[in-house]
């Protein structure tokens, strides 16, 4: 009797650890970002109420996307659903470009036992294998809680260092500021003689408060983009301007996805990408000052 007792023990200590190996989940995101208000732009005499409407209107597309997290009890891959363009639809090398720079481009793979991450990002038309330790939030956790998808979540707040090389921190800059940059670069020159560039509205916070909504009910350690580190999956991400928010969850399919680090492109840590996209920001800038048409890099 002991002998049995014992087996059907260690069976169901092996079923319990293969249900654990075998775990597996889907879950479907939808970003979006606040389209930046190009009024501010209006007194540049060069850009048309027409103009400015179709900057916002190709930005708003832009910053509307669908990504796919993939994850099982210690790593996952995030990665954004592939849409055909539009017939027609020219600039799709810039808007590759503007991807990669709006958290998009590229497959994210996290791994959170070892706590880094590895992505592949391609760039000016060089592929690059970002790799580097994944950003540790101090997360405050709270009481307030609501339901996303039938799910129980719980709110959770933390403040992170504004990326440089993410589109979407950019903020209009305060009337005030602007006029401060224009009589910095020429105490001489009036408003109505300073031709207004897209650069110059705009400006990155040095820090970012970021609110994420997780449910216990799925107990990983796993969420979009480079965040994680909560008792449960993340549902929702809000940064103030961008929301990321599950549309569709799927446990336990019975097929499979192969979770593994992308290995294409050059390796190099994600300061030196930084870097890099950091100077080409700078030289397009140049490149483009004075010029009218609302951001240089978007693809016409």
């Amino acid at each position: 009797m002991k002998k049995i007792s014992y087996c059907l023990l260690l069976v169901l200590v092996f079923s319990q650890a293969q249900a654990q190996k075998d775990f597996q989940g889907l879950a479907v995101y939808e970003s979006k970002t606040q389209t930046p208000k190009f009024g501010a732009m209006s007194g540049n005499r060069d850009i048309t109420p027409e103009m400015q409407k179709n900057i916002e209107e190709r930005m708003k597309k832009m910053l509307e996307k669908t990504f796919i997290l993939n994850f099982d009890k210690s790593a996952s891959i995030y990665k954004e659903e592939e849409k055909l363009d539009a017939p027609g639809q020219q600039g799709g090398g810039m808007r590759m470009m503007m991807s990669s720079m709006m958290g998009g481009g590229g497959t994210f793979y996290k791994d959170v036992k070892s706590k880094t991450y590895t992505v592949d990002k391609e760039f000016m038309g060089k592929e690059f294998l970002v790799k580097d330790s994944l950003p540790k939030l101090n997360w405050k956790l709270e009481q307030e809680t609501k339901q996303i998808g039938g799910y129980n979540c719980y709110k959770a707040t933390a403040v992170k260092e504004a990326s440089k090389t993410d589109f979407r921190n950019f903020r209009p800059k305060n009337d005030e500021a602007k006029k401060g940059d224009k009589n910095k670069d020429d105490p001489k020159k009036t408003a109505g003689e300073t031709k207004t560039n897209f650069e110059d509205n705009f400006e990155i916070p040095k820090e970012i408060i970021v609110t994420a909504w997780y449910t216990p009910e799925i107990p990983v350690n796993q969420g979009p983009e480079n965040y994680w580190g909560l008792p449960g999956l993340i549902l929702e991400i809000n940064d103030g301007t961008t929301t990321i928010l599950c549309s569709k969850i799927v446990l336990n399919a019975k097929e499979k996805t192969d979770i593994k680090a992308p290995t294409k492109g050059k390796e190099i840590s994600q300061k030196d990408y930084d870097e890099i996209v950091v100077k080409k920001m700078k030289e397009f800038r140049e490149m483009n000052r004075g010029r009218a048409g609302g951001p240089p890099m978007m693809g016409r």
